[in-house]
């Protein structure tokens, strides 16, 4: 028995010890960033707790929010209506989504120019997930289909 405590003890702190930088990295990201929703059903909150009113409920995966601030296992995040609250961290990501903003459709082309062929037009309020961003154009995945979206027409695009 003896053996055993001192075998495990010394295992079980090792076990925390590399667990503990990677909890400490998620709650020291520098604010604003972007994140998306992980899940298919999350709760934004009043508050950063279970106990707080919930205000709304995305049902939106790959939907970007930006992370204003940072509280333990929370997260306040906006989204892309301008409604504040808070999500728990476990149900975002790091992957980059879009969601395509403004009144019109936005057009989906095959390369990153105006002039390229259009290949799709998104209704706005479409979600996907982001791509590298050059030249004010930015590759957006929604489904199998693929192309280029003006940055302009992407929530969740360029600096939060």
């Amino acid at each position: 028995m003896i053996f055993l405590r001192r075998f495990l003890l010394p295992l079980s702190l090792v076990a925390s010890a590399a667990c503990a930088p990677a909890a400490l990295a998620q709650d020291n990201s520098e604010v604003p960033y972007w994140a998306s929703v992980r899940v298919s059903e999350v709760n934004m909150r009043a508050g950063p707790g279970e106990d707080y009113q919930i205000l709304w409920v995305y049902k939106r995966p790959m939907l970007p929010l930006k992370v204003l601030r940072i509280k333990e296992g929370w997260r306040l995040v906006r989204d892309p209506d301008g409604a504040q609250g808070w999500v728990l961290a476990r149900f975002l990501s790091r992957k980059a989504g879009g969601f395509v903003q403004g009144k019109d459709p936005a057009d989906m082309r095959e390369k990153g120019s105006s002039d390229a062929r259009l290949l799709w037009r998104l209704a706005p309020g479409v979600v996907g997930e982001l791509g590298d961003c050059a030249n004010n154009w930015c590759e957006f995945t929604v489904g199998p289909r693929k192309g280029f979206v003006p940055q302009a027409r992407l929530w969740g695009a360029g600096q939060p």
